[in-house]
């Protein structure tokens, strides 16, 4: 497992042209934040995590696969990797942030970047209408 990157992958570096290409600003690798989310934008107060189907057990056709050799432990890896994603989501909402969870599997669906590109926008207008009126 050595080789598996978990920075600079193919889907996060996609999801960072895109970001970039529409003029939003990210920071990388949000250190100090529960689960490290990939992509951070402070201002905005939004994470964006980028998991990989398989890494993370996404229910799609690649997620669901089970490797033949060493079942148990990709078993017991793959649910613990589940488990973290949910803690990290949770805390994270609970401090106030904005989580937008890209899955590898749906990049490839029609119209992926205009949906994405929208939603870093809507939870953006979301964070800053909710702190404008306090």
């Amino acid at each position: 497992m050595r080789r598996v990157k978990s920075r600079d992958t193919a889907p996060e570096l996609a999801v960072r042209r895109i970001l970039r290409a529409a003029g939003i600003g990210y920071r990388l690798g949000g250190a100090g934040l529960p689960g490290r989310p990939d992509l951070v934008m402070k201002g905005r107060r939004v994470a964006v995590f980028v998991h990989g189907c398989f890494w993370h057990g996404h229910d799609c056709a690649r997620g669901s696969r089970k490797p033949k050799a060493n079942g148990p432990y990709w078993t017991a890896k793959i649910d613990r990797n589940r488990a973290r994603d949910e803690t990290s989501r949770a805390a994270l909402t609970a401090a106030g942030w904005r989580v937008i969870t890209i899955w590898e599997c749906g990049m490839k669906a029609e119209g992926f970047a205009d949906r994405l590109i929208a939603d870093v926008r809507n939870q953006a207008a979301t964070v800053s209408a909710s702190t404008s009126s306090d």
